[in-house]
């Protein structure tokens, strides 16, 4: 493939066409009607699990200040169905297919990735950390480094395809996180999944989502997710896929600036279904109007201000 328009980057072997990609989430074969699949770098379905899961109770979105709070659970009709109806949809398009992987321990992680990893349609692995480890209480296995560790690096084991560590934004450090991660042998880390948030009906007095609680995205997030890709960028040197908040061109522009190699688009898909290609189309004027011929000129291309003292805060943690 090649860089005509400046515009493409690479996870690990894998080349995309653009920088821009859709959310596992809030991305399916239906988007077709809105969206040439072929104009956009990656296709990312929904997180798949090994057996068919109904998903968490209704209603399942609410709306917030800039965002919205969605406890959809992992909904899946499970890996047997995604491999014999879903990836066949995906495979007509030459774009890359990153299958995006959820489980309930690290056994059931290596078996799906061995399995998805069978399939030769697909092009890399997004693995889900940031879901629930039921083996530890139901933290998510990115909350804890070392778990974090143990399943990056049995996964890497059997596989050669581009591994994705798909990170949590509840952790106290996500450049902790983001190390073991890399040092386990991930080619890549989406930074962040959602934020664990809820909101209550002052007149029933019941919360709004039927989970309780659910996951906030959207606008509102954005400064923290820029925040975060700008600390993971400067303890780590595999790409990041900034995830978070990215409504147009100018946010998409604002993470790479921090050091994001490409990005996700997931809740501006809702509001506008031709974002993502809305999205690419802004990331190129702008490197038009900016004289940049490469996209990697402005990876991680922030000018940051020195601070009292002359010293730089890195956000640096251990």
């Amino acid at each position: 493939m090649t860089n005509a328009d400046g515009m493409a980057v690479s996870i690990g072997s894998l080349t995309l066409k653009t920088p821009v990609m859709p959310a596992s989430g809030a991305f399916g074969p239906e988007m077709e009607a809105a969206v040439d699949f072929n104009e956009i770098g990656a296709l990312v379905p929904k997180s798949i699990t090994k057996k068919p899961q109904p998903g968490n109770s209704t209603p399942r979105v609410c709306e917030t200040y800039g965002g919205m709070i969605n406890s959809i659970g992992i909904q899946s009709k499970g890996v047997d169905v995604f491999i014999e109806k879903i990836i066949p949809q995906f495979a007509r398009y030459e774009t890359p297919l990153i299958a995006s992987i959820s489980a309930e321990d690290i056994d059931e992680f290596i078996e799906m990735t061995e399995k998805l990893a069978a399939q030769p349609e697909i092009d890399a692995l997004e693995l889900n950390i940031s879901c629930p480890n039921l083996k530890a209480n139901g933290l998510a296995f990115g909350m804890d480094k070392d778990v974090t560790y143990e399943l990056i690096s049995r996964a890497r084991a059997v596989t050669d395809l581009p591994l994705i560590a798909k990170l949590t934004p509840n952790v106290t450090s996500i450049q902790e996180i983001a190390r073991a991660a890399e040092n386990a042998g991930a080619d890549a880390l989406t930074v962040a999944n959602t934020f664990l948030a809820m909101a209550i009906d002052p007149e029933t007095r019941e919360p709004l989502i039927g989970n309780n609680m659910g996951g906030l995205s959207g606008p509102a997030v954005k400064p923290i997710i820029v925040r975060m890709v700008y600390q993971t960028a400067q303890v780590t040197t595999i790409p990041i896929i900034g995830c978070g908040g990215v409504m147009n061109g100018r946010d998409a522009i604002e993470m790479i600036l921090a050091g994001a190699t490409c990005v996700q688009v997931g809740t501006a898909s809702f509001l506008n279904p031709t974002a993502l290609t809305d999205i690419t189309e802004e990331i190129r004027d702008y490197m038009t109007r900016h004289g940049v011929n490469d996209i990697h000129e402005l990876i991680g291309g922030v000018k940051m201000k020195p601070q009292e003292g002359g010293v730089l805060w890195h956000g640096k943690s251990g």
